[in-house]
């Protein structure tokens, strides 16, 4: 794979408690996601992007970081982590992992520290009085300790934000990356990239954070070969794309096309936005459609309102899912043909749907709990993998599950999936496989078939139509390649996307 293989990769996100359990406990782990290297294999992605994967007491999915260069017990060691990097290096698909670098946990050795010595505490943001700024997880951001002084949280009271003004955090962190490059780990994904620094008035998008990505960035061209990839949640693309200019990061999570509702001129708005706003730092776009924090595509595309939001979940809202569902398939072989590298987080290879209905006493979430239950969180599309059978927990392993599988997934487990051509499970195989030899880095040229319809030839010559209209379009010449859908005498129906090669 070249040096710039994250330029046009298709990167499968591992949601490591909910994908595989390799010892029988109800957790996934990293036996579990060992064993099913092959699945993903024969799945076609280049590249496996874990969250956390680092010791913590999980107040927030492991997000709340204790160590940054262990391995959660719960999932495995770090000799078994260095032996899933060479198994996964054997099968030639790479591995990215999360680094957390605006908070960390109050169970790790630093905060502890500083607990008990006021002079330890500069690592954190510590004040005598707090301001009024509020958590993004729902209450004050600031929690008192014995002594009167308060901390800053900007998401759970188990996570103090750390205070980039101090040169030790910087020391760490470097250290912290040159740690698991040289254990083979081939990128690092940036939670909460923007969100470093602060000021008394601010704490996003303030200019010092692009001094640490330049120096990142040398420190991963050090090893040659390496990515870092920016969760950036920022309404203003130039200020997004500033975090890619060639001394910066590789990549940033496209957030403006994971959100974008299902219709014709908001797509075309954003891919156009994205196409132009990342050409002048030369860095590729990436296309989301769903990660472990947002409303599963066929849940959100059978709504009335498909577009997404944190603070509009619209849990319980009416869903279609059989318009969901052909909506997710049709915007799949939209995303995977757009240029640049594509994500595809777990599960949505099999099609599964947002679980709403998980009983209160179960979920996890510390959005669900800082809001008192108005914020029904994100365990929804959470909940652990089926694998195989009639019953959960669908082979997941063990007797149970962390978070509860429903009944009704028999019918969407990998192994019932993979025995029926027409399924999104092979849907996402054939696509795959098809995108690595036409697909990928590289750019669009926009093709005109009427204002419901997204359509456009990329280099290889291959031409993909999305039809978002309610009555079908005549195909434009070509041999069919894959549809999301039947086609309909000949015609590309509504909610319905084909691949279509050059005749010659």
């Amino acid at each position: 794979m070249s040096q710039t293989w994250w330029r046009g990769a298709a990167i499968y996100q591992v949601y490591l408690r909910s994908f595989a359990d390799g010892n029988g406990d109800g957790i996934g782990d990293l036996a579990g996601l060992r064993s099913r290297l092959p699945y993903l294999k024969d799945l076609g992605i280049d590249a496996i992007w874990l969250n956390p994967w680092y010791p913590s007491p999980m107040a927030d999915g492991g997000y709340d970081v204790a160590d940054y260069r262990g391995i959660e017990p719960v999932f495995g060691t770090l000799a078994e982590a260095e032996t899933f990097i060479e198994e996964a290096h054997e099968l030639d698909i790479k591995v990215i992992i999360d680094v957390v670098p605006n908070h960390s946990s109050t169970a790790s050795t630093w905060f502890q520290e500083a607990l008990t010595d006021r002079g330890a505490r500069d690592r954190f943001w510590f004040r005598d009085e707090p301001n009024d700024w509020q958590s993004i997880f729902g209450g004050p951001a600031w929690t008192q300790v014995a002594d009167g002084q308060w901390y800053l949280h900007l998401f759970a009271p188990e996570q103090p934000d750390f205070n980039w003004d101090n040169p030790e955090v910087h020391r760490e962190f470097e250290d912290v990356l040159r740690f698991w490059f040289e254990r083979g780990v081939d990128g690092f994904r940036i939670d909460s990239a923007a969100l470093l620094f602060k000021s008394d008035t601010s704490y996003e998008d303030l200019d010092e954070v692009h001094e640490v990505y330049r120096r990142w960035r040398e420190v991963a061209d050090e090893y040659g070969d390496r990515v870092l990839i920016g969760e950036v949640w920022l309404p203003d693309q130039e200020r997004f794309t500033r975090y890619l200019r060639p001394d910066e990061l590789h990549t940033a999570f496209n957030f403006d096309f994971l959100a974008c509702p299902w219709e014709p001129a908001e797509l075309r708005r954003v891919i156009d936005l994205t196409l132009t706003t990342h050409a002048p730092v030369g860095a590729p776009p990436t296309w989301v459609l769903s990660n472990h924090d947002v409303t599963r595509p066929v849940t959100r595309y059978g709504r009335a309102d498909t577009a997404f939001a944190h603070g509009g979940r619209l849990h319980g809202v009416p869903s279609d899912p059989e318009l969901g569902h052909r909506r997710a398939r049709a915007a799949a072989l939209l995303a995977m043909a757009l240029p640049g590298s594509v994500y595809v987080y777990q599960g949505e290879e099999l099609g599964l749907p947002e679980v709403e209905d998980l009983p209160d006493d179960q979920r996890q979430d510390p959005m669900y709990h800082r809001s008192g239950g108005t914020n029904r969180g994100r365990d929804g599309c959470r909940v652990p993998l089926p694998w195989a059978g009639d019953e959960p927990p669908f082979g997941f392993g063990g007797s149970s599950t962390w978070l509860p599988q429903p009944e009704g997934w028999r019918k969407v487990t990998a192994e019932a999936q993979s025995a029926d051509l027409g399924s999104m499970l092979n849907l996402y195989r054939t696509a795959l496989a098809h995108r690595r030899d036409l697909l990928g880095d590289g750019t669009l040229t926009w093709l005109t078939m009427g204002p419901d319809v997204l359509a456009f030839t990329r280099e290889s010559g291959l031409t993909c139509v999305s039809n978002l209209g309610a009555a079908p379009v005549p195909l434009p010449p070509g041999r069919v390649l894959l549809t999301s859908g039947p086609l309909e005498d000949g015609a590309l129906p509504s909610d319905t996307t084909v691949w279509l090669t050059s005749l010659a």
